[in-house]
């Protein structure tokens, strides 16, 4: 069955202009939904675009039929049935810009992320979903962001618009690549964009009684780069087995002398402070933390906190980890990685905790400051602590605030136990082989 669902969905802001005489709610429809249709009200301009978009799909996810029989037949799709752009209108609805403004007029990159999860996430939806309303929907929990890559700066003047579809499938996983675009600022007018960001978002299927992992639609890719995309996106897939499979492995020869060189400096940090390199700090000594209180208005479809809110926390704290450390304004390069190893709900009392984990300053022009965020789930009344994502982001220095400080320069960041130690090497060695398969692919 052909979806009639749009591929093309426009953005509008969510707030009535102090000068207009249209109210609020008649910016969309929304207010025409039934409340028990909606997650909560904790959305974005694209949020809530996407269920306007979406609202038939997702209304048999919160209302399945009673004892309705899973779907009892694959599909095969192509990436272009669920491919969907987002358009951002920025240089004419003002109020969309001051939404998504930051204090260096580009795109607040914590609201970004956001979207780029609710895109993801009803890609995946609608890629598995088999448009029948009497079978059983598939619960799509988002396990990974592979990589977030930021080319070049997003500004908030200039129209934007996103395109994502499904690039790789699995048995019960599913790999949704989006491209973030904009025309260059010197021809807001031009008629090709380039790509400012990537992302890549791996979910999986789960059968929504049993909660047991669920074999999901086939994908046939139709385009050489289409097939391309599905061999690279296999090659990760194949490295996150392969991380997932070993043990913690022994260090060998040339990798025990980088534990004992990285353990050195800390040694004198403890032992002699006072003859301490200046240049290095302790990495114990950038840490930052905070907590809250997950609320419903946080919540997504399924009831659980919504991922692109956790990423959007994470990446606040970062950047403060990296402005507390640098001294100046940090400049975002990409995250990493993300991994959702639980879920997290609405009551949880949820803590965020970062550090600068190493430091990378062999080019002087561009420093790297390497941060992780994890959050932990925490439940006074057991004495219990958990974790449930783990984040990496990679941050510089913004060139402008660098050239007005002619003597900055990064310290070093340094470990004072064989286990911090041990965890930097291994975030290393995970950064490098990643780098390896990309060049191989």
């Amino acid at each position: 069955m052909k979806s009639n669902s749009p591929k093309f969905i426009p953005v509008v802001s969510t707030f009535a202009s102090p000068f207009d005489a249209t109210p609020a709610s008649s910016v969309t429809d929304s207010t025409r939904k039934p409340l028990s249709l909606w997650p909560g009200m904790y959305h974005s301009p694209v949020t809530i675009a996407l269920w306007e978009a979406r609202s038939k799909i997702f209304e048999s996810l919160l209302d399945p039929p009673e004892d309705a029989p899973p779907q009892s037949e694959l599909l095969t799709r192509t990436p272009s049935h669920s491919r969907t752009t987002i358009f951002y209108p920025f240089s004419t609805d003002y109020i969309l810009r001051e939404q998504y403004r930051d204090p260096w007029n580009e795109v607040r990159l914590g609201i970004l992320l956001e979207d780029l999860d609710a895109l993801a996430g009803t890609i995946s939806v609608k890629h598995c979903s088999d448009d029948d309303s009497t079978t059983r929907p598939l619960l799509l929990v988002t396990a990974s962001v592979d990589k977030i890559h930021l080319k070049k700066p997003i500004s908030v003047d200039v129209d934007l618009k996103i395109v994502a579809s499904v690039i790789w499938v699995g048995r019960s996983s599913i790999e949704v690549q989006l491209e973030v675009m904009q025309s260059q600022l010197e021809d807001a007018n031009a008629s090709s964009d380039s790509v400012a960001l990537t992302a890549n978002f791996i979910f999986v299927a789960r059968d929504s009684k049993t909660g047991k992992a669920a074999p999901i639609n086939r994908l046939s890719p139709e385009t050489e780069p289409e097939k391309l995309l599905f061999e690279e996106a296999e090659a990760r897939n194949n490295l996150r087995k392969k991380k997932r499979g070993g043990e913690r492995r022994d260090f060998d020869h040339g990798e025990y002398k980088k534990l004992e060189a990285l353990l050195a400096e800390g040694r004198i940090f403890s032992d002699m402070p006072a003859l301490a390199d200046r240049n290095s700090i302790l990495l114990k000594d950038t840490h930052l933390e905070n907590s809250l209180i997950c609320q419903p208005q946080q919540r997504n479809i399924h009831g659980r906190i919504f991922g692109g809110f956790l990423m959007h926390r994470a990446f606040e704290l970062a950047f403060s980890t990296a402005y507390t450390f640098a001294g100046l304004v940090p400049y975002f390069l990409e995250v990493d990685h993300v991994d959702f190893l639980r879920p997290v709900d609405v009551g949880d009392f949820l803590r965020f905790k970062s550090c600068v984990l190493y430091t990378q300053l062999d080019k002087l022009d561009c420093p790297l400051i390497n941060i992780e965020v994890v959050a932990h789930v925490t439940n006074p009344e057991f004495r219990s602590s958990e974790v449930s994502n783990t984040f990496y982001f990679k941050f510089t220095v913004r060139p402008e605030a660098k050239a007005r400080n002619n003597g900055f320069k990064l310290r070093n960041v340094v470990p004072a136990t064989e286990e911090e130690a041990r965890h930097i090497l291994e975030r290393m060695d995970t950064e490098a082989l990643h780098k390896q398969t990309t060049l191989q692919t």
